[in-house]
C-alpha cells in the first residue's frame, strides 16, 4: 500500500514538471516582465515631464547612488527604450536560457558593479538606460565560451556574436550625450562574473572527483 502511495505521488508530481516548451515561454515571461517595469515607467515618466530621469546614476554624489538599481529602468525617451528593447529582449533571452537563477544573478551583478563602477569614475550627469545592462548580458555571454568551454557556451557565443557583435564599438567614446562608460563597465562586469561564476563551478566540480 505505502509503494503504491509512493508511485501515486512520484507520478503525480512527474506529471506536474514543466515541459521544455512550457520551460521556455515561462523564461521568456519573465523577461517580458522587465521589459514591462521599463516601459511602463516611461509612461509614468511621460506624464511626469521626465523627472523620473533624475532618479539616474550621478556620479560621485551621494543622491546619484539610488540610480545604481533604477538605471536600467529609466530611458531618455520612447526612442532610447526602443532601441533598447530589442537587444535586452533577445540577450535577455539567452541569459536566462542558462537558468532561471543565472539570468537573475548575471543582472544583478551588471547593475550593482557596473553602476558603482559609473558613480566612480563616469563624467557628470545623469546616467539612465538599460544599455549597460544590455553589454553586461553580451559581456558574459562572450566570455563564457573562453571560461567555460562547453559545447552550450560556444554555440551561445556564437550565437550572441553574430546578433550583436557590433556591441563591443560601444565601450569606445563616440556620439556625445550616449554614456560609453556604462557600456565599458557594464561589459566588464558582465566578464568578470562569467570570469568568477566559471571558476566556482570547475572547483565544484573538482571537489566531487
Amino acid at each position: 500500500m505505502a509503494k503504491d502511495l509512493t508511485l501515486a505521488a512520484n507520478s503525480s508530481l512527474a506529471k506536474q514538471a514543466p515541459t521544455k516548451s512550457e520551460t521556455v515561454v515561462q523564461r521568456a515571461f519573465i523577461v517580458g516582465i522587465a521589459l514591462a517595469v521599463m516601459w511602463g515607467l516611461e509612461v509614468i515618466d511621460l506624464a511626469l515631464g521626465g523627472s523620473l530621469d533624475q532618479l539616474g546614476i550621478y556620479p560621485r554624489h551621494v543622491t546619484g547612488l539610488i540610480g545604481v538599481p533604477l538605471a536600467p529602468f529609466l530611458h531618455a525617451g520612447f526612442g532610447h527604450l526602443i532601441a533598447n528593447t530589442i537587444p535586452f529582449a533577445l540577450l535577455g533571452f539567452l541569459t536566462i536560457m542558462r537558468g532561471v537563477s543565472t539570468f537573475f544573478l548575471v543582472s544583478g551583478f551588471v547593475t550593482v558593479i557596473g553602476g558603482m563602477a559609473v558613480w566612480l569614475m563616469a563624467s557628470s550627469g545623469y546616467h539612465i538606460g538599460a544599455s549597460g545592462l544590455i553589454f553586461g548580458l553580451f559581456g558574459y555571454n562572450m566570455a563564457m565560451a573562453i571560461f567555460e568551454r562547453s559545447f552550450k557556451s560556444i554555440i551561445l557565443a556564437v550565437l550572441v556574436g553574430l546578433l550583436y557583435g557590433g556591441l563591443i564599438f560601444g565601450v569606445f567614446p563616440g556620439q556625445r550625450g550616449i554614456s560609453w562608460e556604462g557600456h565599458l563597465f557594464g561589459c566588464a562586469a558582465g566578464v568578470l562574473y562569467a570570469y568568477v561564476s566559471s571558476r566556482r563551478a570547475a572547483k565544484a566540480a573538482a571537489s566531487k572527483r
